[in-house]
This record gives C-alpha cells, structure tokens and sequence, in this order.
C-alpha cells in the first residue's frame, strides 16, 4: 500500500494538447503512472480525505473502501480517459444503399460531472443517414459510453460523440441529443428534484427543418422523459 506522496508530473504542457488525439479539446494532460500506481496514489489521497470528515478507517465497513474507490475510479468509471479502451470499430460497404435516417434512442449514459465528481444520469438519443459506410448498432452505444466514463460537462459530451460519429462513418450526417439529470443539481446547491437537461449537436442535413424535425419527432420530448 502506497505510504507516502507521489510526485506526478503531467504528459502535456497544454491542457488542450491530448494524448487521445481527439478533435474536441477536453482538459487532460496524461501522465506516466500505471494503472496501478493510479489506484495506488488515490486510495492514499482518498483515506486522508475519510479521516479529514472524521470518518472512522479502522471500522470494518469503511477498512477497504479507499482502495474501492480507487479501483472504482480507475478501472471503471473513467476508462475513458484510457485512449487504448476506446472500442474496436468498423465499418461495412452500405451494399444495401439505405439513405434514410438511421436512429437509435434511449442509449443509456453514465458519467460524472466535473465541476462536483457526481454522477450525471441520462440517455443518449442518436441519427446518422449512412453514405458509404454503416456500422452495427452497438457500436453507437459504444461510442457513447465511452466518452461518458470520464469527468465531463453534457455540451462536450455530446459534441465528442457527434465528432467521432462523423469521423467514424465519412459523413457530416449525424445527430446526438442528450437529456439528462445531473446530481450535482439535485443533490446540492440548488436541490431541484425535477430539473433535466438537453444538449444537441445537429450536423449536415439535420441542420436543416425537416430532417431536425423528423429526428426529434422520434425522440421523447423532454417533458416526457423519465430519470
């Protein structure tokens, strides 16, 4: 068990440059801890801040729940921040030269809010009208999860799963709503126990009232949703 302090020094000296090579900009500088130094360096920083609330390490529910947390961060809720998780994908010939939209609705998506580090809970509604390329359905809930698990804000969320779509399938013809429910609105500050929010990235012919329209015709309104 790590017993002292771990100097890390980060990869980037920009907090727009990243090791990922994404073209959203999103504030990560990487560094050269393994994944078990992470776990490390936070179940130590993690059990100070337990005994700084007065939290009693030494009984047998709370003994493990540093190194739990650590795992949990690590190796589940921010595997997004590891650019070798992101998922293999590929596409096919559209042999079949479908050019209608294509919708996959109620993706669902979890992720943490970076302002507070608590939970933020929705769906992920998604379109795309194929060119040459098509993937499996999957794929999009893939895609979407995986810029979910790591600290975000719901606007870059859902524009970095638009880009990569774009990017994915050789076409500006993608669509992405997200509605959502953040805890860090429910839980503290404001405490508002209703309040839900969506975010849209519209690309090529969604841009335009028909196709928009079309598209959000087969999505819940948000007065409808339940989170």
């Amino acid at each position: 068990m790590l017993d002292k302090f771990i100097a890390i020094e980060p990869v980037c000296c920009n907090k727009y440059q990243t090791k990922m090579n994404e073209n959203v900009p999103y504030p990560y500088l990487g560094n050269e801890l393994s994944e078990q130094e992470k776990i490390e360096t936070i179940e130590y920083h993690f059990r100070h801040i337990l005994q700084a609330i007065g939290m009693d390490l030494n009984d047998d529910s709370l003994q493990k729940t540093p190194h739990r947390y650590a795992k949990m961060l690590v190796k589940e809720l921010f595997q997004g921040l590891n650019d070798k998780a992101f998922p293999s994908i590929t596409t096919q010939d559209n042999k079949f030269h479908y050019k209608q939209p294509l919708i996959e609705s109620h993706i669902s998506i979890q992720s943490v809010c970076e302002h507070h580090f608590v939970p933020i809970l929705g769906y992920c509604h998604i379109a795309y009208i194929p060119k040459d390329r098509v993937i499996g359905l999957s794929k999009l809930n893939r895609v979407a999860k995986y810029f979910a698990r790591r600290p975000q804000v719901q606007e870059r969320l859902t524009k970095q799963i638009s880009t990569k779509l774009c990017e994915i399938l050789e076409t500006p013809d993608v669509a992405v709503v997200i509605d959502a429910l953040h805890l860090c609105v429910r839980m503290r500050g404001i405490q508002d126990q209703d309040a839900l929010t969506r975010t849209m990235d519209l690309g090529g012919v969604f841009t335009q009232d028909s196709f928009r329209n079309e598209f959000l015709s087969h999505i819940p309104k948000l007065s409808e949703m339940k989170l």
